[in-house]
């Protein structure tokens, strides 16, 4: 079973491709979709549209997870972000793949037993459990990866 998970903002999304088979899990692939700077939104998510797609062709995931948002002061910034994560929702469903989500507290208690977590623990931890040379980079591209492991850990297929 291939899943695709996703950790969204606007300018930058990371996403991580594991495949679990039985009680083994594999990373395949993680890295960044880039938008162009300094465009506008609507074209941001265009952009995001499309790159989701390929990953959607390249790999036929089983399922997405994708991390739930969580409220800040700056309320444009995450109506932004929940407008790319609903396109990204939506190209998923359109494409027949179940979708998940979860928060960054599940995500660190998860993966470090501790929802207060630093980005620093939670990359050692990633590094550890898929026994990695060196913490992935870009450095948020642990979320997504940590996303993958905690949802294998859920989910016994």
């Amino acid at each position: 079973m291939i899943v695709i998970w996703i950790d969204p903002g606007t300018t930058t999304i990371w996403y991580a491709v594991s495949k679990k088979e039985w009680i083994n899990i594999e990373l395949l692939d993680y890295w960044i979709i880039e938008t162009t700077p300094k465009i506008p939104f609507e074209d941001k998510i265009l952009e995001i549209a499309s790159d989701i797609d390929y990953l959607i062709k390249k790999y036929n995931p089983y399922k997405a997870v994708i991390e739930k948002l969580f409220f800040t002061n700056n309320i444009t910034t995450w109506i932004d972000v929940a407008g790319v994560r609903w396109v990204i929702m939506y190209k998923f469903k359109k494409s027949w793949v179940l979708i998940e989500e979860y928060t960054p507290l599940e995500l660190k208690s998860a993966i470090c037993c501790n929802g207060k977590a630093d980005k620093i623990q939670l990359q050692n931890a990633i590094k550890i459990l898929y026994m990695l040379d060196s913490i992935p980079k870009p450095d948020d591209a642990a979320d997504a990866i940590g996303l993958s492991y905690m949802w294998a850990l859920k989910n016994k297929i």
